[in-house]
């Protein structure tokens, strides 16, 4: 076991790489969309009781 060298999976590397790129892409264009498009903050429902009719 000790005479065995590490091997590196260029492939795999790669496809790590390619993802952080991709991922550091849309982190931006998403970043920039909130910027141009706000979509504000969630409204909460209130829990009161629907009126009678």
């Amino acid at each position: 076991m000790s005479s065995e060298e590490k091997l590196i999976d260029f492939g795999a590397e790669r496809e790590k790489r390619i993802h952080d790129i991709k991922e550091k892409r849309l982190a931006e264009m998403r970043q920039a969309f909130e910027q141009a498009l706000p979509l504000g903050k969630p409204k909460k429902k209130s829990k009161a009781k629907p009126k009678k009719r």
